[in-house]
C-alpha cells in the first residue's frame, strides 16, 4: 500500500492511528445497488442508461480496496461486491469498514439529523475509537425558525442554541457555499436587515436557508460562538458542491402543509410573490475558497481557527491562504479517494503552499464507510508518496518526515480541537 522506499521511521508514522477531524455518518442499514451507486458518486444523480457509477476512479477504489476487508478478492465485479455486501448485513461492513480505517478518533458533522445514519457515538463505538460532535449551524437554525413565532424570538433563541449546542461539541461547522456562495458580503448585517429577513423567514419556516442576510447573521453568530468556547469553524469549500437542498414536498393530503407539517408560503411562492429575490445558483465556481479573503482577514483578530473543507479542485487556494494567515487550516478530505491514482498530485500541491502544521486529515466519509476506508487509505498512499520523494532526494531527513506525517494524520488535529 505504502512505497516500499520509505523509512521504517515514517512507515510507522503513516500507519499510525489518525484523527478524522470531518466526517459524517454512514448509513446502519442495508442498501440496494441504485441507493449504493447514488453514494459513490457525487452528482446526486444516477449513471446514464447502461452505464455504472462504479465506472469511476471512485467506484474502482470500492472494488479494489474494500471488497478485500469483505473476504473478496481484489477487483470483484460490482455484483459480487454488493452481494456480499447484503450477506454480511449492514452492522458487520460498516464494523469491518471503520475499523480498518485506522482511526483514533471521529469527529463527526451531524447536521443532517438522519435517523439512518449513525450518531457520532455509534461512529465510534462501530470503528473502535472516540468519537465527537460537530455542530453544522444551519441545522440549528433550521430547527429555530421551525419553532419560533416572532422575529426577535427567532434571533434571541438562534444565539442560546447556538451557544449550547457548541458546549457538547468539538467544533462548529458552516455549509454557506451550498446555501448562497462564499461570494457574500463579509461585513456583519444590520440588525434592522436582520429583523426584515427573520420575518421573510418565518413566512416560510421550513424551507433551507438561502438568505444572504440571515447567513451572514448566522455565521457571525457562529464567531462569536467559537470565540466564547475556544472552538475551530469549518467551512466546507469546493468540492463536492451541490445547489442547496431540495425543499420539502407538499403534503398531498394538504397542498397548503409541508412534508414536515405546519403551513406556509413555498419557495416558489414566495419568489412570484416577490417578497424575496431570486438568488444566483450557488455553482461550483462560487465555492472558491479565496473568495473568503475578506471574511477570513476579518477574523484574524478574533483567533477563531478557520478550517477550509473539502478544497478541491480549488485546494491550491485554500493552502495558500493556509500560508497566508495564522488561523487558517485545510484539508481536502474525498477528493483523495475521488481521484484515487491521482491523489498524490493533490498532495504534492497541498505541500507545495501550506505550511506542515496547518494541514489536517479527513476522510470526509458521507453514508458510506467505504468512504472512511478509502479516505485513509488515499491520504496514507498520496503522503506517503510524496515524503518518499522527498526523503530520496535528500530534501527531508526520515526523522522529519516521519514527524511531519504525526502532525498532519493526528498532531494537528489535537491541537486545534483540543483533544
Amino acid at each position: 500500500m505504502l512505497p516500499v522506499e520509505l523509512p521504517v521511521t515514517v512507515r510507522d508514522a503513516l500507519l499510525a492511528p489518525l484523527v478524522d477531524h470531518h466526517c459524517h455518518g454512514v448509513h446502519r442499514d442495508d442498501l440496494g445497488r441504485a441507493r449504493f451507486e447514488l453514494l459513490i458518486s457525487e452528482g446526486g444523480a444516477p449513471a446514464p442508461p447502461g452505464t455504472t457509477h462504479f465506472d469511476t476512479p471512485y467506484g474502482m477504489a470500492v472494488r479494489r480496496w474494500c471488497a478485500p476487508v469483505l473476504d473478496l478478492e481484489p477487483h470483484a465485479p460490482p455484483a459480487v461486491y454488493l452481494s456480499r455486501r447484503a450477506d454480511l448485513g449492514a452492522v458487520e461492513v460498516n464494523r469491518r469498514l471503520l475499523a480498518a480505517a485506522g482511526v483514533v478518533a471521529f469527529l463527526v458533522d451531524t447536521g443532517t439529523e438522519d435517523l439512518d445514519l449513525l450518531s457520532a457515538a455509534e461512529m465510534g463505538r462501530h470503528g473502535g475509537a472516540a468519537a465527537d460532535e460537530l455542530v453544522r449551524v444551519e441545522q440549528i437554525e433550521q430547527d429555530v425558525a421551525e419553532s419560533a413565532a416572532l422575529a426577535v424570538d427567532y434571533l434571541d433563541t438562534l444565539g442560546e442554541e447556538l451557544s449550547a449546542r457548541a458546549a457538547r461539541a468539538v467544533g462548529l461547522k458552516t455549509v454557506v457555499a451550498t446555501r448562497c456562495g462564499l461570494d457574500f458580503d463579509p461585513a456583519r448585517p444590520s440588525r434592522g436587515s436582520v429583523i426584515a429577513a427573520a420575518n421573510r423567514r418565518l413566512a416560510a419556516p421550513r424551507e433551507p436557508l438561502t438568505d444572504p442576510v440571515l447567513l451572514r447573521h448566522l455565521l457571525w453568530s457562529a464567531v462569536d460562538v467559537a470565540r466564547e468556547r475556544g472552538l475551530p469553524l469549518q467551512l466546507h469549500t469546493g468540492f463536492p458542491t451541490s445547489a442547496a437542498p431540495v425543499p420539502p414536498q407538499p403534503d398531498p393530503a394538504d397542498p397548503g402543509r409541508t412534508g414536515h407539517g405546519g403551513r406556509g408560503l413555498s419557495a416558489s411562492e414566495l419568489l412570484l410573490s416577490g417578497l424575496v429575490a431570486a438568488p444566483e445558483p450557488p455553482g461550483p465556481h462560487r465555492a472558491d475558497p479565496v473568495r473568503l479573503s475578506a471574511f477570513i482577514a476579518a477574523l484574524q483578530p478574533l483567533s477563531v481557527p478557520v478550517i477550509l473543507l473539502g478544497c478541491y479542485p480549488f485546494h491550491r487556494q485554500a493552502a495558500y491562504l493556509a500560508g497566508l494567515h495564522p488561523h487558517v487550516y485545510v484539508d481536502v478530505g474525498l477528493a483523495l479517494p475521488h481521484t484515487a491514482g491521482a491523489a498524490a498530485r493533490v498532495m504534492e500541491d497541498l505541500l507545495e503552499l501550506a505550511p506542515f502544521h496547518k494541514l489536517l486529515f479527513s476522510s470526509g466519509s458521507r453514508g458510506l464507510a467505504e468512504s472512511c476506508l478509502l479516505g485513509a487509505l488515499y491520504y496514507r498512499r498520496a503522503l506517503g508518496t510524496a515524503l518518499a520523494g522527498r526523503v530520496r532526494d535528500g530534501e527531508w531527513s526520515a526523522a522529519d518526515a516521519a514527524r511531519i506525517a504525526h502532525m498532519i494524520g493526528s498532531g494537528n488535529a489535537r491541537r486545534v480541537y483540543r483533544l
